[in-house]
């Protein structure tokens, strides 16, 4: 009944409905488009729809609103954030500016917009080595997140590196310990990382990328069994690409992802509620380095 509720409504308010991997399996499932935060930036870039609702945490819906300013984008679940996104400062951006020459701001798009605004460039998972690569900068400062920017810095050599210390909660709770274990439960499975797990946890992968690179890697490759290090919402889609293999998930939920439920999809489409609004001038300083990303990322 919610489904048909909700396909009624997309019809009289003209939308289209983007999901993240992480929301549960009911919301992917209702969904227009599912992907990652780059694919579904490129998808709302382009969205001639009225309305888009975007099923995802805030800074995914500040993004839609930033390169689609046009369109009036509903966050089913408003109160959703992402810690990360807020775990640097305009003082410590200002402070290696002022004090260290030939710097690019790199900004994981896992930001918020304030964060986006004083930066360069926006990255995602999936295209932040071919980004940083690009820039014609020596000194990279990569915000928020430490652990994406120490694998870009891994694969990026020549350019030195300066973070603000951000992490993502639900990443960072993957341990190696765990990790171990499900290897020997299940020797013959090859082990999938996100960029956001720490160091110890990447090492002991055989493929690490963004999520969409990694349900490729699970629908490509040739072993039967997966351990996956990142948010287990992902293994909606894994299942639905790769029948017939198995999935172990080795991290634990994002709570503001699951917070979103084909229900409160319905109530925002029926009620116009989560409606993103940002001031024009900092939207449109958010969108310099976002369409920058697009532009270098192909």
């Amino acid at each position: 009944m919610v489904t048909e509720e909700i396909q009624e409504y997309k019809r009289r308010e003209d939308a289209l409905i983007l999901a993240h991997y992480y929301v549960p399996d009911e919301v992917q499932a209702l969904a227009d488009f599912v992907g990652d935060s780059y694919y579904l930036a490129k998808v709302a870039a382009k969205a001639k729809k009225r309305t888009v609702v975007f099923c995802g945490v805030r800074f995914m819906g500040e993004s839609a609103k930033i390169l689609n300013p046009e369109s009036r984008v509903l966050l089913p679940a408003a109160e959703a954030d992402c810690p990360m996104a807020h775990m640097a400062s305009a003082a410590q951006i200002a402070e290696l500016r002022a004090n260290v020459r030939d710097l690019a701001v790199v900004c994981y798009v896992n930001s918020d917009a304030s964060l986006k605004a004083l930066s360069d460039v926006c990255v995602t998972s999936s295209n932040a080595v071919k980004i940083v690569s690009a820039l014609p900068n020596r000194n990279i400062l990569f915000i928020p997140d430490k652990n994406l920017g120490a694998f870009v810095r891994a694969q990026v050599p020549g350019k030195n590196f300066y973070f603000s210390g951000g992490y993502c909660p639900v990443h960072v709770r993957v341990a190696a310990e765990e990790v171990g274990a499900l290897k020997r439960a299940h020797p013959a499975a090859a082990v999938l990382a996100h960029p956001e797990c720490e160091e110890e946890v990447r090492a002991l992968a055989d493929f690490v990328g963004s999520t969409a690179q990694l349900i490729d890697v699970a629908r490509d490759n040739s072993f039967g069994e997966y351990i996956v290090c990142t948010e287990p919402g992902v293994l909606y889609q894994m299942r639905q690409t790769c029948a017939g293999k198995r999935f172990y998930a080795a991290a634990p939920v994002c709570e503001d992802m699951k917070k979103i439920t084909p229900e409160r999809v319905l109530a925002c489409l029926k009620e116009g509620c989560g409606e993103v609004t940002l001031p024009a001038g900092l939207a449109e300083r958010a969108r310099r380095p976002l369409a920058r990303m697009l532009e270098i990322g192909g």
